[in-house]
């Protein structure tokens, strides 16, 4: 295999939950720059086209609320139709935000996060699984997340989300890594994106602190985690599992 076939995703077909904006994008532009067909998965309808608009004729989309847990099975069927071929990669990267004080928090707010994030996540590896498993080829990847490598004030539920990926990944890898199907997650760190100009507009200080404690000293592009996901996904991570890669310019290691 030559260097370049090395990171090589012809072949391929990737589902990316809540990929019509932000990282998830930025991951299905990458991925389909690697040769993968990529099928985006969101609610909102207008901005999936858009996203398969401007990745081109190697993109599809499905609209699909991934928190109908019970429907799991329908959106994999739908999707390998759409796309013409199985699924062989699943990012599970959907997610919502919820920044409120732990002793604010209510019971109901913290389970919406969980089961949009863990949940879903969940059955919708479930139900990738059995071919993937038939096949004895697949990739998972989970978006993780800085909360689930360090303390971060005012996230709590965002935060127990993000850290039940980290022990997902490693009790799915060390189920089914010996039977053909990897399975990693990325932590990003801060990267530019609308939903971090929102969370950091007008707030210097915060700002300030992130980029003090950040080795690189800026921050990250949608497509510096979109190669990452490229990496984890291709020939060149073979002997990789179970695994969470920080893509942070050192953030998770700064101080």
């Amino acid at each position: 295999m030559t260097h370049k076939n090395s990171f090589s995703l012809a072949g391929e077909t990737a589902l990316i939950t809540g990929g019509g904006t932000g990282l998830g994008l930025g991951m299905a532009q990458c991925l389909a720059k690697a040769g993968a067909r990529v099928v985006l998965v969101g609610r909102r309808k207008t901005e999936l086209k858009q996203a398969v608009a401007e990745i081109g004729s190697q993109a599809s989309f499905v609209a699909h609320d991934i928190t109908e847990l019970h429907r799991a099975g329908e959106l994999i069927a739908v999707a390998e139709q759409v796309a013409g071929t199985p699924i062989s990669i699943l990012i599970n990267n959907a997610g919502i935000h919820l920044k409120k004080p732990a002793v604010d928090t209510t019971p109901e707010e913290f389970q919406s996060v969980l089961t949009t994030h863990v949940c879903a996540s969940q059955a919708l590896t479930a139900a990738v699984l059995p071919g993937m498993l038939h096949r004895s080829h697949g990739n998972i990847l989970f978006t993780a997340s800085m909360a689930a490598l360090m303390g971060l004030p005012l996230v709590i539920a965002y935060s127990a989300a993000k850290s039940a990926y980290v022990g997902m990944v490693r009790t799915l890898a060390s189920e089914v890594s010996g039977k053909g199907v990897r399975v990693n997650a990325i932590a990003p760190g801060w990267i530019e994106s609308p939903m971090l100009h929102k969370a950091l507009s007008g707030d210097t200080a915060r700002t300030n602190k992130i980029l003090s404690r950040t080795p690189m000293g800026r921050f990250g592009e949608p497509d510096d985690i979109g190669n990452a996901v490229v990496f984890l996904c291709s020939p060149a991570a073979k002997f990789i599992t179970g695994v969470v890669l920080p893509v942070d310019g050192g953030a998770s290691i700064g101080f």
